[in-house]
């Protein structure tokens, strides 16, 4: 069964006229009474002190799309300052830039690390249109380095080729 995209209407309260709820293969419906009720399993958590309501562990929504990533977007910046301050001669080595940023030279590299990503990679992220699997500890957590090619990282990642 194909998840289905119903729009609802909320007559007392704008914000809640242009809600989407993405209907799964585990949504359970019944009738009581007069009234249809339809249970979609989904979990609310927090992320950058908001809620966000995701799909149950194996479920992909329709868009596909992680939103934004403040954090990801944050760090992303940070790698392209650090980086720019190594190109102009400011710092000599990831050394001396981690020691005067007073943060983990280990920490420094993986940031660093970023800036090599494909540049619609970037774009995705900074426009919330990355997959929702592409985080800040997808790229953290790497023993490898990422891959030099923009289109093995595009398939690494999950982007359409």
């Amino acid at each position: 069964m194909k998840p289905t995209s119903t729009p609802g209407t909320h007559p007392d309260n704008p914000k809640l006229r242009n809600v989407r709820i993405e209907i799964g293969q585990d949504a359970r419906n019944y009738v009581t009474g007069e009234q249809r009720v339809t249970m979609v399993p989904l979990t609310i958590r927090r992320k950058q002190n908001r809620k966000v309501m995701t799909p149950p562990p194996g479920e992909q929504s329709v868009l596909g799309t992680g939103g934004e990533d403040i954090a990801m977007i944050r760090t992303l910046g940070k790698a392209f300052y650090w980086q720019k301050l190594l190109d102009e001669g400011k710092y000599a080595t990831i050394r001396n830039l981690s020691m005067s940023m007073k943060v983990e030279h280990g920490w420094v590299a993986e940031v660093l690390r970023m800036t090599t990503l494909a540049p619609d990679v970037i774009e995705a992220v900074l426009n919330g249109q990355q997959p929702r699997h592409l985080n800040l500890q997808t790229l953290r957590g790497r023993y490898d380095p990422l891959p030099r090619d923009w289109q093995e990282q595009r398939k690494l990642f999950g982007f359409s080729i």
